[in-house]
C-alpha cells in the first residue's frame, strides 16, 4: 500500500489565482491543506527561501518525503504534477 497523496496550497484571501487552484482540487476530490500567508510575512519568508519567490499560489504534492513543487501559476502546471506523482 503506497503512502498518501499530500498536497499544500500557500495562498492568500482574495487570490483569484489561490480560489481556481483550490476549485480544481476540489471538483477533481483531491484533499489538500491550505498555509495562508495574508499578513504573515514570516511565511512568505519560507516560500523565499524554499522556493526563490514570495507570489502565492505555491503548490506542494508528494507522497512522504518525496515532493514536487508548483510555482507556475495555472492549472496546467498542476495537472502536469499531479500526473507524475499520482
Amino acid at each position: 500500500m503506497g503512502e498518501a497523496l499530500s498536497v499544500v496550497v500557500w495562498s492568500k484571501q482574495g487570490c483569484h489565482y489561490c480560489e481556481e487552484v483550490k476549485q480544481y482540487l476540489k471538483e477533481k476530490k483531491i484533499a489538500y491543506q491550505t498555509v495562508d500567508v495574508t499578513n504573515h510575512d514570516d511565511r512568505r519568508d519560507i516560500l523565499e527561501i524554499k522556493y526563490g519567490v514570495r507570489y502565492v499560489p505555491i503548490i506542494e504534492i508528494g507522497r512522504g518525503s518525496v515532493y514536487e513543487s508548483v510555482t507556475e501559476i495555472g492549472i496546467p502546471y498542476l495537472e502536469k504534477v499531479l500526473n507524475r506523482v499520482q
